[in-house]
C-alpha cells in the first residue's frame, strides 16, 4: 500500500503535527486521526519511485475538501492553532508577520472603519467574499487584517461571518456579533450593519465622555500625591540638614516630622501593609468568584453612588437595542430576550432577563421584572407597556432615544459632582502638602532659623 503524509491539529494542545503512515488507506488514516483526537488538515500520498524510475502522480485530499467535513468547532480550532491565520501554504511566513506586529492594538476605530467599508460594498451588491477581500486589501492594522482573513476563510468554507467573530469575543463586542448574526440569518445584513455602525459610534462616544470626565481628575489627584511624597522624601531631609549644620534650635513642624518618620518606617516595614492589603484583595476576589459574591458585586455596581445609575442605563440600553433588533427581524419577544441574554454581562441584569422570559412562558408581562427591580427610570417601563399594547418596535425606538438622553443627563450630573469630589480630595492633599513641605521651605527661605543658631 502507498504511504501517506498528513498534517493534523491536536485537539487537546492545539499543536500542529506532521507524520508519514504506511500500510493503510486514506480513509483509514482519516478515521484513525480523528479517533486519536487529531483534526486532519491535509493528507497526501508520499512520493515513491516505481520500477520504471518515475514517480507516481500524487493523490491527495485537499484541505478545502477536509474542511467541508469538519464541524464549526473544529474549524475554529484550526484557526486558533495557526496563530489566527487562514489555512494556507504561506502560513509560517504569516505567523512570523503577526508576531512582529503584536504591539499594534486593535481599536474600536478599526472595527468602525471595517463596518463602514463593508456596509458600502454590500450596498453596492458585493457578495460577502468579494466585499471581505476588498476590505482586507485596504486594512492598515496587520493584526486586524489577519482576523479579517480568518473570517474570509470561514466564509469561503461555507460558514457565516458571525461564527468566526464569536471566536474573537475580545475584539468584537457581543452585541455587535449578535447584530451580524441576526442580519446573516434573516437576510437583512445591510440593515444590521447600519445598526452595528450606530452602536459602535454611540459606544465610542460614551466611552470618550466617561474618559474625559474621569481621567483629568485622577491625574490631578495622583500628581498631588506624588508631589507630596517627593517633597517629603527629598526636600525635607535637606532642610533638616541645613538646620543641623547651622546649629539652629528650630525644629520642623511636628506634622512634618511625623510624616517623615512614617515614611522612614514604611521603608523597613512596608511588607506588613502590603501583605495585609494583598490578603484583603485576594479574599475579596475569591468571594467575587463565587456565584453569590459575583451577584453581590454586580448588584453593588448598579447601586454604587455616582456611577451606579450610569452603569445600569448603559447595560439596559445595550440589552434593549438587541431585543429591538431581534423583534424587527421577526423574532417573538421571548426569543428576542433569549438571544439578548448574550449581551448582558451583569448577573443582576441576567436575572431580570430570566424573570422576563419566565413571565412570557406563564403569560405575564415581560416588562414587570424591569419595573420591580427598582433600577433605571420608570418612564422606560411605561413606554414598554404602551408599546406592548400598540406598536412595540416603534415604541422601543422612542424608548431607546429616551434612554440615550437619560444617559447624557446622568453624565452631566457626574460632570458636576465629580469635580467637586476631586476638588475636596485634591484640596485636602494640597493643605497637607503645604503644612508638611512648604512651611519648612518658607521657614528656610525667610532665614528665621539663623537667629537661633549657636553661631549668632
Amino acid at each position: 500500500m502507498p504511504a501517506f503524509q498528513y498534517k493534523a491539529i491536536d485537539n487537546r494542545t492545539g499543536q500542529m503535527t506532521k507524520n508519514t503512515v504506511n500500510g493503510i488507506t486514506k480513509e483509514e488514516l482519516y478515521k484513525m486521526l480523528k479517533k486519536n483526537g487529531l483534526t486532519p488538515i491535509d493528507i497526501q500520498q508520499a512520493l515513491e519511485v516505481t520500477a520504471s524510475g518515475r514517480a507516481p502522480v500524487k493523490k491527495h485530499r485537499s484541505s478545502e475538501e477536509i474542511l467541508k467535513d469538519l464541524s464549526p468547532e473544529q474549524v475554529k480550532l484550526i484557526y486558533k492553532s495557526n496563530s489566527n491565520q487562514k489555512v494556507k501554504r504561506d502560513m509560517t511566513s504569516k505567523s512570523k508577520k503577526i508576531a512582529s506586529n503584536r504591539g499594534k492594538k486593535i481599536k474600536t476605530r478599526d472595527i468602525l472603519i471595517f463596518t463602514q467599508n463593508f456596509l458600502l460594498l454590500k450596498k453596492a451588491d458585493f457578495n460577502n467574499i468579494h466585499a471581505l477581500e476588498t476590505v482586507i486589501s485596504t486594512t492598515e492594522n496587520p493584526n486586524f487584517k489577519s482576523i479579517l482573513e480568518d473570517i474570509l476563510a470561514g466564509v469561503e468554507s461555507g460558514e457565516n461571518m458571525y461564527t468566526t467573530m464569536e471566536y474573537y469575543s475580545s475584539i468584537f463586542p457581543v452585541i455587535y456579533v449578535n447584530m451580524i448574526k441576526v442580519g446573516e440569518l434573516s437576510g437583512a445584513l445591510v440593515k444590521s450593519l447600519e445598526q452595528a455602525m450606530d452602536y459602535l459610534e454611540n459606544s465610542d462616544a460614551l466611552a470618550k465622555k466617561v474618559k474625559k470626565i474621569v481621567m483629568p481628575n485622577v491625574i490631578q489627584f495622583v500628581g498631588m500625591i506624588g508631589l507630596l511624597l517627593v517633597g517629603t522624601i527629598f526636600v525635607i531631609p535637606s532642610i533638616q540638614e541645613v538646620f543641623e549644620s547651622m546649629g539652629s534650635k528650630d525644629q520642623l513642624p511636628w506634622i512634618t516630622q511625623w510624616f517623615a518618620k512614617f515614611l522612614d518606617s514604611a521603608k523597613y516595614w512596608w511588607y506588613y501593609p502590603v501583605i495585609l492589603i494583598a490578603t484583603v484583595v485576594i479574599g475579596i476576589i475569591a468571594y467575587i468568584r463565587t456565584p453569590k459574591g459575583r451577584y453581590q458585586w454586580h448588584l453593588f455596581k448598579y447601586k454604587a453612588p455616582i456611577f451606579g445609575p450610569l452603569i445600569y442605563a448603559v447595560d439596559f440600553s445595550r440589552v434593549m437595542k438587541s431585543v429591538s433588533l431581534n423583534i424587527k427581524n421577526g423574532m417573538r419577544v421571548q426569543q428576542a430576550l433569549e438571544v439578548s441574554k448574550n449581551v448582558a454581562k451583569n448577573n443582576v441584569m441576567l436575572s431580570i432577563l430570566e424573570n422576563a422570559i419566565n413571565n412570557c412562558l406563564i403569560g405575564k408581562s415581560w416588562v414587570e421584572p424591569f419595573e420591580e427591580s427598582g433600577f433605571g427610570n420608570s418612564m422606560t417601563t411605561e413606554m414598554l407597556k404602551v408599546g406592548m399594547q400598540t406598536d412595540l418596535p416603534m415604541m422601543m425606538d422612542k424608548m431607546l432615544e429616551f434612554v440615550e438622553s437619560d444617559i447624557d443627563v446622568i453624565l452631566q450630573r457626574i460632570m458636576k459632582v465629580l469635580p467637586e469630589i476631586s476638588y475636596i480630595l485634591v484640596g485636602a492633599v494640597l493643605i497637607f502638602f503645604v503644612v508638611v513641605v512648604l512651611v519648612p521651605c518658607i521657614q528656610l527661605y525667610m532665614g528665621s532659623f539663623m537667629f537661633s543658631s549657636e553661631y549668632v
